[in-house]
């Protein structure tokens, strides 16, 4: 499994727009084969700064998305309404089960 971390954080003005297309390309990626979970937070530190937490069956997968054009799409948008460069980082995981 991939496991993704990325983070973004958006000018003022800029907030509600980078929100409602994080929202869209959550759902959007949601229905994307291997595509296990993809979701969206508000940082409680830092009210700007939404976080990217995301499961992929495989890096297949994960490259798949990538070429999608509405993913490039949400990047580029992203990045011109970040105060700083969006960050994301990729995890090659294997999931152990806590408990018995």
């Amino acid at each position: 499994m991939i496991l993704v971390l990325g983070h973004v954080t958006a000018r003022p003005e800029h907030f509600d727009e980078v929100l409602k297309l994080s929202h869209q390309h959550v759902e959007r990626s949601r229905a994307e084969p291997g595509c296990i979970a993809h979701a969206v937070h508000r940082d409680t530190e830092n009210p700007l700064r939404l976080v990217f937490v995301e499961k992929w069956s495989d890096m297949a997968a994960l490259q798949a998305h990538f070429r999608v054009p509405a993913s490039r799409e949400f990047g580029r948008a992203l990045a011109t309404m970040a105060s700083e460069p969006p960050e994301l980082e990729l995890f090659d995981a294997n999931v152990i089960s806590a408990g018995g």
